[in-house]
Formats: C-alpha cells, structure tokens, sequence
C-alpha cells in the first residue's frame, strides 16, 4: 500500500527509476480554454509559470480562470523519479509535488499577479501538506523559467510574509528554484482539468484573504 503521509524528500538515489517516456496518451485539446493541453512549445510572446500549492486538481481550475492565462495542465515537478505514475508521486518515493503549468500572455496578466493568486489561494507555510492532504506532494512551490521570475517570485514572496505573521501564520515554506532542476511532467489524463469532469470533485483551496501590492 502507497503510503501518503511521507514527509521526508528522497534523494536521487533513493527516488523510484520511472521511466524514460510517457506512458499514457493525453488529449489533445483543454477542456475549460480554446488551447491544447499539451504546451510544451508555446506561441511567440507567451511564457509559463509552474506551482505547486496542494492537490491540483483545485490549483488548476484556480489558474485557468485567470484572464490572460491561455492554457494549463496538471502535472509532477521537483523531483527525481523520471515520467512517474500518480501512485508512485503519492508513495512519497519520487521527490515530486502535484504542480500546476500556466502558460500565459504577459500582455494580460502579469507573472507578479500569477504569483500573488499562488500566495492568496493557499496557506504557503505548511511544509510538506496543505490542510488535510499530507505529504511531499502536497508542498508549496515556485519553479522560475527565467532570471525575471525569479525576481519576481521573491519580491512577492517577501511582501506576505509580513502580511501572514500579522495574521498568525508562520514563515513561508515555498519552495523556489528554477524550472530547469525541477523537471514537469504531465499527469494522466483523468486528471487533467478534473472539476469539469467531476463538477462535485474534492477542492482544498480557500482563499487566505491576504492581498499585497505585487
């Protein structure tokens, strides 16, 4: 039995092998935006964004009502296991969490406003869970494509801790690196856009109620 209380991230050596390609098929167009699904080359001006912020099914419906955001999926990155399977990301021995990617048009919305919606939608200073859901899945992270977002994602990131002391949290525990150490892969098919498909699906996202400047 898959174990998903696991609080400690395996190292390289002690991550499952995975395998070298997808194994499933995935569908070929989104189902909430007029995009495809698959994004790994996107059009001329737009960029991506990758968070992790719980279980992504909720993450996901959260980012693809943003205005300006052209398409999302839902998938595993910061970890060491290649092309895994959800069972093996949820027995804790892949070094994963369940990310959401965001492409974009920073004509419409900016990677700052991406950023303070990731901060907002969830409580970024849990560790290793997001409320009930247990486990390295569940941590909170930020994954940079470019030297601008990562300065971006710190400027913000250190714009709530004040905001989220004053409120009783504790100190943010958002992991941030680039997205080249933090390789995505996309998750099965099912669980793309899983609340259009499961309109009752399960949610853990709740809004903070923490707005900053970004």
């Amino acid at each position: 039995m898959f174990q998903r209380t696991k609080s400690t991230l395996p190292t390289p050596s002690e991550a499952l092998p995975g395998r070298a390609e997808r194994w499933f098929p995935l569908a070929e167009k989104h189902k909430a935006l007029d995009a495809p699904l698959v994004t790994d080359e996107v059009p001329q001006g737009y960029e991506v964004a990758v968070f992790g912020l719980g279980c992504f099914w909720g993450a996901e419906e959260v980012f693809w009502q943003v205005p300006g955001v052209w398409s999302t999926s839902v998938g595993y990155a910061g970890g060491s296991t290649p092309n895994p399977s959800y069972e093996e990301v949820c027995s804790g021995r892949t070094g994963h969490t369940e990310a959401v990617r965001v492409v974009y048009d920073p004509k419409k919305v900016s990677y700052a406003d991406l950023v303070a919606t990731f901060y907002e939608v969830h409580d970024p200073t849990q560790g290793m869970r997001q409320g009930n859901d247990m486990g390295t899945q569940y941590r909170s992270a930020i994954y940079y494509s470019t030297p601008e977002q990562e300065m971006v994602a710190q400027r913000v990131t250190e714009r709530y801790q004040p905001e989220l002391t004053k409120r009783g949290y504790g100190q943010i525990t958002t992991e941030i690196k680039p997205a080249s150490e933090a390789s995505y892969y996309y998750a099965e098919d099912h669980h793309q856009q899983y609340l259009l498909k499961n309109p009752f699906g399960y949610r853990c996202h709740s809004a903070t109620g923490i707005k900053v400047p970004s």
